[in-house]
């Protein structure tokens, strides 16, 4: 299924047994994220909510690391084409995230957070992911950071970096 509200259009995919944000709030939060990349143009990607056994499958077979990960991201590859194949009435395709409930309720558990402010935190950062920031490097991580911070406030959440006494 897949929801449309102006910048972002929303494909919501759910493998998983814990029950899954709605389309609309991933459309709110996935639109933060575009306004402080920034981009403007329209855009699709798609949202899959899987348990801990795909994660680590996925987590493994593209990240060579053997376990659950909270967000994978999945930036999609356009073919060139040329112009003439082009729809200017499309969205551009960013890609897919994939989340794993299981990890994010028991992160945000562990971290004191709530549910739906460590939800949208990972949906922003796997879309920035598939904008191109990255945190490989410090003043990546800082870049990236900053815009996750600025979004996150704009939807009322806590900066998510800040330590909880």
């Amino acid at each position: 299924m897949s929801a449309a509200l102006g910048l972002v259009t929303i494909h919501r995919q759910k493998a998983s047994v814990e029950r899954c944000p709605g389309r609309p709030r991933l459309v709110t939060w996935a639109t933060a994220a575009l306004r402080v990349a920034p981009h403007t143009s329209p855009c699709a990607l798609t949202v899959r909510f899987v348990d801990a056994d795909e994660a680590q499958t996925l987590n493994v077979q593209y990240r060579h690391k053997n376990y659950a990960t909270n967000v994978l991201s999945f930036p999609y590859d356009a073919p060139s084409l040329p112009d003439e194949h082009l729809s200017p009435d499309e969205p551009t395709y960013l890609g897919d995230l994939v989340i794993c409930l299981p990890v994010v309720l028991s992160e945000a558990a562990a971290q004191k957070k709530p549910v739906p402010a460590h939800t949208a935190h990972l949906v922003i950062h796997g879309v920035l992911h598939l904008l191109g920031f990255d945190h490989e490097t410090t003043a990546d991580a800082e870049a990236m950071e900053s815009r996750e911070i600025i979004a996150l406030q704009q939807l009322g959440f806590a900066n998510p970096y800040l330590e909880l006494n």
